[in-house]
């Protein structure tokens, strides 16, 4: 046999079988393209509910005075004390000292009267309400950024995708579609 003949032919199959590859390699192209996803983010939105606090306290109150001039103890310590300033001194010193002791004792009775009357207090419990606002963060959604030709996009999306890459069509996700790859 003729040994170009043979080179030939060897040489013509060998190109039809790269023709082959080729066109299969092409063929390969229009298969399901994927963009490949670069970031998730959840987008959270935080709500208030408003709901009441109750709690019991006591409160200390100061009863009412009936007597605003303090007139008991300003009497009562004017007589005391003129009492006792009688007991010093003699003639009209003596005269002196009383008054000295009436003045004196109204002035501390009055002053008496006052600190008690103060002091008399009494303590109720009563209920004390107040609104609090309650905050919860929730998850509503997704910021998702995917890079496709070499471009990055973005996207929102109610759920959170669960690969790493989506498939394409028409150059758009196919978010809906089950098209995330497995």
């Amino acid at each position: 046999m003729n040994k170009p003949i043979i080179i030939g032919g060897i040489i013509a199959a060998l190109g039809i079988a790269g023709g082959v590859a080729v066109g299969s390699y092409q063929s390969s192209e229009d298969g399901p393209r994927y963009a490949d996803i670069v970031s998730v983010d959840p987008i959270v939105q935080t709500t208030e509910s408003p709901r009441q606090v109750c709690k019991n306290v006591t409160v200390t109150h100061q009863r009412p005075v009936e007597d605003d001039h303090r007139i008991a103890g300003t009497a009562i310590g004017a007589i005391v004390g003129g009492v006792v300033g009688n007991q010093f001194g003699g003639g009209s010193g003596k005269k002196i000292m009383t008054a000295a002791g009436a003045v004196g004792g109204g002035v501390a009775g009055n002053q008496v009267q006052q600190r008690m009357q103060q002091g008399d207090t009494y303590q109720t419990t009563e209920q004390r309400c107040s609104t609090v606002n309650d905050s919860k963060d929730e998850t509503v959604g997704y910021d998702v950024r995917y890079r496709y030709d070499g471009e990055v996009h973005e996207a929102k999306l109610d759920d959170k995708p669960d690969d790493d890459r989506v498939l394409m069509r028409d150059g758009k996700p196919q978010w809906d579609e089950g098209g995330q790859s497995s």
